[in-house]
């Protein structure tokens, strides 16, 4: 197979819209930059589109020295630090973890509370925070993700899904609205190949990086979130459900860990190891 990275993406602030790159460091916990940002409540428990489905008009862009925050439904624009480091230390809970945070200068979080309509506070995570990522499936460490440091998808299993539901609203006279790859939120979009090759494989070296794959990823009701204007439909959650279930839970995309450091290019050739 004639596989090749496709794309890069990055989302400094969890759960908020990334953006596309074409080239990207590697470090500890995943792309720099990626999801060193969260936004939380009173009790610092992280917040996500799965309860703010709004939180999908806000995006990020990449500045230089930092990054932009644009809200797409008025255009009003905050603009952030990639790091922050002599803030307050405050502990944040992504999911079972408890994480030691800086809290963002309040400014920021009252731009985040005005534009989300409930009061919330931005927080970073610092180098010298260590959050593990669940040792049944790897070692090593992840940053506020989710889970683990990187989300692998193909952009064959994307065609795939499309194509299903473009039939299905055909053979049912409804009309289907193709989905973006934004919808799942990926770091690294694999070109080539066949749709959910990524099922099966155990690592891929992208230049001098590998990286191990390590478990499927549960999707939830944030990829039926338009991107753009945070709102909410059935799809493409119910078409995914009739192919892609196991169990009680619906797969698109693979959790990988990977190199510390080093660097990925989009356009460089993919090198696989099937389990």
């Amino acid at each position: 197979m004639n596989l090749h990275l496709a794309s890069i993406h990055i989302h400094p602030i969890k759960s908020l819209g990334g953006f596309a790159v074409q080239e990207a460091s590697l470090t500890d916990r995943g792309l720099e930059h990626d999801r060193r940002w969260m936004l939380v409540d009173a009790d610092g428990r992280f917040i996500t589109q799965r309860e703010l489905p709004v939180m999908a008009c806000l995006h990020c862009e990449p500045l230089g020295t930092g990054f932009r925050v644009i809200d797409r439904r008025d255009g009003a624009m905050l603009d952030l630090p990639w790091a922050i480091t002599a803030n307050e230390s405050v502990m944040s809970n992504v999911w079972s973890d408890r994480v030691r945070t800086l809290a963002g200068d309040a400014v920021w979080s009252k731009w985040f509370s005005e534009r989300l309509d409930r009061p919330v506070s931005l927080v970073f995570m610092p180098d010298a925070t260590k959050r593990r990522t669940d040792g049944r499936y790897a070692k090593g460490l992840t940053s506020l993700s989710d889970g683990f440091p990187y989300l692998v998808v193909s952009q064959a299993s994307l065609d795939e899904l499309n194509s299903r539901g473009a039939s299905w609203a055909q053979e049912n006279g409804t009309m289907w609205t193709p989905i973006a790859m934004d919808r799942f939120r990926p770091n690294l979009v694999i070109g080539g190949g066949a749709a959910f090759q990524e099922d099966h494989w155990q690592s891929i070296t992208i230049g001098a990086a590998r990286f191990q794959l390590v478990k499927p990823c549960a999707r939830c009701v944030i990829i039926t979130t338009d991107q753009n204007s945070g709102v909410r439909s059935k799809e493409p959650l119910r078409t995914l459900a009739t192919f892609r279930s196991k169990g009680n839970k619906v797969l698109f995309g693979v959790n990988a860990v990977g190199e510390e450091r080093g660097a990925v290019e989009v356009g460089t050739s993919v090198i696989i190891v099937a389990a």
